[in-house]
């Protein structure tokens, strides 16, 4: 594909002209930002948020996998970072774990996103909550600061996400915990997918094999590895049509290509006794 500057740069500009329209947009349009074909890979992935305490319409834009923030184990008085936290759902959710004893960060690359979400928590009147604007491979955290992490279909769009678990390991209290939602593969996607910027900004072709993301963790040092929940993604064929024609169509239908959402737990040992240098340095 791309450079990964040049991947960044994609996902940006898409994820700044989503932000910059309404979730009904969104749900309306393909991949989220121009065109109408009904169902976009988008929404198709996202579950509802709206039985969950906190819940904030506004700052729902349909564009989750999963609902990482009700599996977090967040108590009162944490702090939790939320990693592409978009216009400010899941930061807060957890607000309403931590109460206001805690602290809620959300951290986006995206400046549209940013200001979204501080306008919805100035519309909230929530003190304890912020959002800060820079990459998840190289977050603006110190080390050692958060107890919970949580992130909603996100890290599937950085293309070096062995860096991203570094970060997280390196961010996380000894003793902390995440829990992820995100898009994995088995098998492999059609290959005229790869180059279509579409299918990665919508959390598909940026996807790894899930054996490779569950691995990609244990060697960063993370135990407790658990699946909260894992759950087959289906793509319509109004979304297919728009990438294959209809003889690869069938060949995908009848492959061994499975999608998934997965929700991801795993802790931040306590003491590491790897004998090896710093989290976050990548020789680990």
């Amino acid at each position: 594909m791309n450079t990964n500057e040049e991947i960044k740069e994609m996902v940006r500009e898409k994820y700044t002209a989503i932000a910059n329209q309404s979730k009904e947009q969104n749900e309306t349009s393909c991949c989220g930002a121009t065109g109408s074909c009904g169902t976009d890979v988008y929404n198709i992935m996202s579950e509802d948020y709206t039985k969950l305490e906190g819940y904030n319409a506004d700052a729902d834009l349909g564009l989750g996998c999963g609902l990482p923030t009700e599996f977090a184990k967040i108590k009162e008085g944490d702090t939790v970072i939320d990693l592409g936290s978009g216009a400010g759902n899941d930061v807060f959710i957890a607000r309403k774990f931590t109460g206001e004893k805690g602290k809620v960060i959300g951290i986006d690359f995206t400046e549209a996103m940013i200001a979204k979400a501080r306008a919805n928590a100035e519309k909230l009147g929530l003190q304890n909550v912020e959002f800060r604007q820079g990459d998840i491979d190289d977050m603006p955290v110190t080390a050692n600061y958060a107890d919970v992490i949580v992130s909603n279909c996100v890290l599937n769009l950085v293309p070096n996400k062995h860096k991203v678990i570094s970060e997280i390991y390196r961010v996380l209290k000894p003793g902390g915990h995440f829990s992820i939602s995100d898009i994995v593969l088995e098998g492999e996607l059609p290959e005229k997918w790869r180059n279509v910027a579409e299918l990665y900004a919508g959390c598909v072709t940026g996807a790894i094999q899930k054996k490779e993301y569950l691995d990609t963790i244990k060697e960063a040092g993370f135990t407790n590895i658990t699946l909260q929940k894992d759950k087959a993604i289906i793509l319509p064929d109004d979304v297919l049509t728009n990438y294959l024609n209809a003889e690869e169509i069938i060949a995908y239908k009848n492959g061994a290509v499975k999608i998934s959402s997965i929700t991801v737990y795993a802790e931040k040992p306590t003491k590491d006794d790897r004998n090896c240098c710093e989290p976050g340095s990548g020789c680990c």
